[in-house]
């Protein structure tokens, strides 16, 4: 079976030798995304909720690479780094899946690669085999 890599650009995949996300047949996996901002800084240190839909917003698009959408999305994990911001982020969740109600995560970490990182977010899809 064909396996498709998408790149993000982000700095640590050809470091580490990870992808944004693989895609093996009808089944694509993102990888822990973090709240990266175009310039490759973080985004909206301090703040929850801004960093949660900055790492669904790449995953948007990591998915829509592997010719996918949010929509084909079966189960999410959350990484947070203070458990209390559970429900701010479970809010831009619902804002993002309120229709499609994949199985989901929530986890409190120690820390994340970058400490102003509050939260990391990994996505898993299942879409449909003649699309690419």
């Amino acid at each position: 079976m064909a396996r498709q890599l998408i790149s993000s650009g982000s700095p640590y995949e050809s470091s580490i030798g990870f992808s944004r996300a693989v895609r093996v047949g009808n089944l694509i996996s993102v990888s822990g995304t973090a709240p990266i901002g175009p310039c490759r800084e973080t985004a909206d240190p301090g703040d929850p909720s801004a960093q949660a839909r900055r790492c669904f917003e790449i995953i948007r698009i990591a998915l829509e690479d592997a010719g996918s959408t949010l929509s084909d999305v079966v189960r999410t994990r959350i990484f947070l780094t203070n458990i209390d911001d559970w429900e701010q982020v479970a809010e831009v969740h619902g804002e993002f899946f309120r229709d499609v109600r994949p199985a989901s995560t929530v986890i409190q970490i120690a820390r994340f690669i970058d400490p102003d990182w509050l939260v990391e977010i990994e996505a898993d899809a299942v879409t449909d085999l003649n699309e690419s």
